[in-house]
This record gives structure tokens, C-alpha cells and sequence, in this order.
């Protein structure tokens, strides 16, 4: 085994910070739809239909209880199987590494989330929503104007926690040969010889900024408890 590489990391660094950008974009892009597929579900759950609320929480139960590994797969392999199926055409549609991850996550996330929002919902005072309906708002007009932007302040650090996680889960896309931090990193270690070097530095990246992120979320945490 030679000496660390020092060179093998600044030649490497466009390819890389270029990995880096996509699994930055599929984060936020996760995130936001997973949120709001989280409180479509959270309401779902809460909601006194007592069939949409039993699909809800079998769903979110689902997803919570299967690995995230697994479901990637499953969306990625099965799921064309099953539309090929479903439509009686010749061969499997291509749905592609990229937009299997996209979906994926969003619908996994959601999972994950929609707990996050179903418990600030809750935390809101159910005196709230009686006040609503007696200026003359309906369940929506309530949710949307009163209810959901007191428990946003409650659940945002919880959700930029969970949002941190999923950055870090975002690795796993690599084995779909997706060119993520990782999947740039495994190329160039691959074709360099350069495994340590490459891991060694993904390593850190991902340290840095889950750590940085998280200082981030601490101070955030504090500054909503002095508002309360």
C-alpha cells in the first residue's frame, strides 16, 4: 500500500464536488416533497375517516418498518415489473436510476415524517382549532391558517434532524450507479487505485457537514424555545 495520495484528492475535486451537488439536490428536493407528503398522511391519520386513517397509518408503518436499502430496490426493480404487468406491454418501462431515487425518497421520507407532523400537530391545543371554527373557518381554512403554522415552529428542528439523516442516507443511491458523493468517489477510487484517499475524504465531507448542520439545528432549537 503507497502513501497517502494528496495529489489523487486535488485532481479529483471537480468530479467530486459535481457528486456532491447532486446529493445535495436529491436532500432538498426529498425533503420538501417528503414534507408535504408527510402532511397529506399526518391528516390522513388524524382524519375521523376511519379507512383513510387505518391506509394512512398501514402505510407509514410499512415504510418505517422496511429498510430504506430494500425499498430503493423495490422501486427500482419491481416496480417496472409491475407496470408492465398492469399494462399488458411487451417489455418493462424504463424508469431510471435518477427517478426511482427522486420517488423513493419523497415516498420513504414521507414515512418518516409524517410522524414529525403528526405530533406537532397534536401539540397544538385542541382550543385552537374550536376558536377556528367559531370565527367561521372550516377544517381546511383552520389547518392551513392556524393549525400547521403553529406546529411548523414546533417541528422544525425535529425535521431539519431528520433532514440531516437523510442526507446521509442519500449514499445509498450509489448502488444504483447513480453519481452521487459516493458513487463519484467509488468511480475514482476504482479508476485511480485510490480507495483510501476517496473514502477518506467523503468521510470527512459528510462529517463536517452533518456537524455543521446540526450546530445549526441546535441553535435554531433555542432561539424557538426563548420565543415560546
Amino acid at each position: 500500500m503507497g502513501e497517502f495520495d494528496w495529489g489523487s484528492i486535488a485532481g479529483s475535486l471537480p468530479f467530486l464536488m459535481a457528486g456532491l451537488s447532486y446529493t445535495v439536490q436529491l436532500t432538498v428536493i426529498a425533503a420538501i416533497g417528503g414534507t408535504l407528503w408527510a402532511i397529506l398522511l399526518a391528516l390522513a391519520r388524524l382524519s375521523r375517516i376511519a379507512p383513510l386513517a387505518w391506509v394512512a397509518a398501514a402505510y407509514v408503518n410499512l415504510m418505517r418498518s422496511v429498510p430504506l436499502l430494500l425499498v430503493i430496490f423495490w422501486f427500482y426493480f419491481l416496480v417496472p415489473v409491475m407496470l408492465q404487468w398492469a399494462s399488458g406491454a411487451a417489455y418493462p418501462p424504463r424508469i431510471g436510476a435518477d427517478r426511482s431515487a427522486y420517488v423513493t425518497f419523497i415516498l420513504f421520507e414521507g414515512a418518516y415524517f409524517c410522524e414529525i407532523v403528526r405530533a406537532g400537530i397534536q401539540s397544538i391545543p385542541k382550543g385552537q382549532l374550536g376558536a377556528a371554527y367559531a370565527i367561521g373557518l372550516n377544517y381546511a381554512q383552520a389547518m392551513r391558517l392556524i393549525i400547521l403554522p403553529q406546529a411548523l415552529r414546533n417541528m422544525l428542528p425535529v425535521l431539519l434532524t431528520q433532514t440531516i439523516v437523510l442526507f446521509q442516507d442519500v449514499s445509498l443511491v450509489a448502488l444504483l450507479n447513480v453519481t452521487d458523493l459516493v458513487g463519484a468517489a467509488g468511480k475514482i477510487a476504482q479508476r485511480d487505485s485510490r480507495l483510501v484517499e476517496m473514502y477518506t475524504l467523503v468521510a470527512v465531507i459528510y462529517f463536517v457537514l452533518s456537524y455543521a448542520l446540526s450546530l445549526g439545528v441546535k441553535a435554531l432549537n433555542r432561539r424557538i424555545a426563548i420565543i415560546r
